[in-house]
């Protein structure tokens, strides 16, 4: 199989790996020299091409799969608009208007676009209810990745993530210190981010649906937190609870909307499709970077 990864960055670079060991042709697609030399020194082909450029995107050769796993940089809606919506639609037409379509799209998203569910479980059922901008545009996008494939005879995928936690990713020192702000966390480690869909392209399951990426335990972060501490042999941090860090006057609009969104992601579908996580949970994910820490 060849594969392109349009945005090829921190989940993109692990899932060429992976599909590269497997025996697939991996193309990773950056705008930046230093994403280039990043995906050289994964040991796959690097190609300059920007999604919202869609004359650049004529360098790619024709493949049987892309991923689509592009970012904004963490700016604005407008900007996620333009990479997400815009540049996600040109990336479909310039493929699939090839004499040579792909077979499918995999679209990365994130679990943010469900809003705020009290605590309650969510899975691909549970209707969306985004409370920012940026995550409307999300949602907006996953509409796009189901619906515009098919105009061109091709399939799309929405592999939903949560939380992505990693090498350089950790963020250890974070809940070691505090202080730590009650509410549930939902975590994927970004090996199975990418082995989820290194899966789903290799089984060829999942066509035209959404699959929630997330690992088998939404975790309190007080819990997890102590958790921590007691693995890394170190006092349990201080609590503060939503109310006391919404009374924060300098808090963001938008981090005071992500307080206000709770909810427990369900891994149900993935599992059921057959995926067999690396990192299952919170516990053997964070192994090696306790390990790097207490030595």
């Amino acid at each position: 199989m060849k594969v392109a990864i349009l945005g090829c960055g921190h989940v993109g670079l692990e899932l060429g790996r992976q599909l590269e060991s497997n025996g697939h042709h991996v193309i990773g697609v950056r705008r930046s020299e230093a994403g280039l030399e990043q995906i050289e020194d994964a040991g796959f082909e690097a190609i300059r091409a920007d999604v919202t450029d869609r004359e650049s995107l004529a360098a790619i050769p024709d493949v049987e799969a892309i991923v689509f796993s592009a970012s904004s940089g963490g700016r604005g809606a407008e900007a996620a608009r333009e990479v997400y919506v815009e540049g996600l639609r040109t990336a479909v037409d310039a493929f699939g208007e090839r004499d040579e379509p792909p077979e499918r799209l995999v679209y990365t998203s994130s679990t943010g676009v469900y809003g705020d569910h009290d605590g309650d479980w969510v899975d691909e059922e549970t209707p969306l209810e985004p409370t920012t901008e940026k995550t409307e545009v999300l949602a907006e996008a996953e509409r796009v990745a189901l619906e515009q494939p098919p105009e061109h005879g091709f399939e799309g995928t929405v592999a939903r993530y949560a939380g992505l936690y990693g090498p350089d990713r950790y963020r250890l020192e974070r809940y070691l210190e505090g202080p730590v702000t009650e509410g549930y966390l939902n975590m994927v480690h970004r090996d199975d981010a990418a082995g989820s869909v290194r899966f789903l392209l290799e089984e060829e399951v999942g066509r035209n649906e959404v699959v929630v990426v997330v690992d088998d335990e939404p975790v309190d972060r007080w819990t997890f937190a102590d958790w921590l501490a007691e693995q890394a042999g170190v006092d349990v941090p201080p609590k503060r609870t939503t109310d006391e860090r919404l009374a924060d006057d300098e808090l963001s609009e938008a981090a005071r909307r992500r307080l206000l969104t709770s909810k427990r992601c369900s891994n149900d579908r993935l599992r059921d499709l057959g995926y067999e996580f690396r990192y299952p949970t919170f516990r053997e994910g964070y192994r090696d970077a306790l390990e790097s820490y207490t030595t």
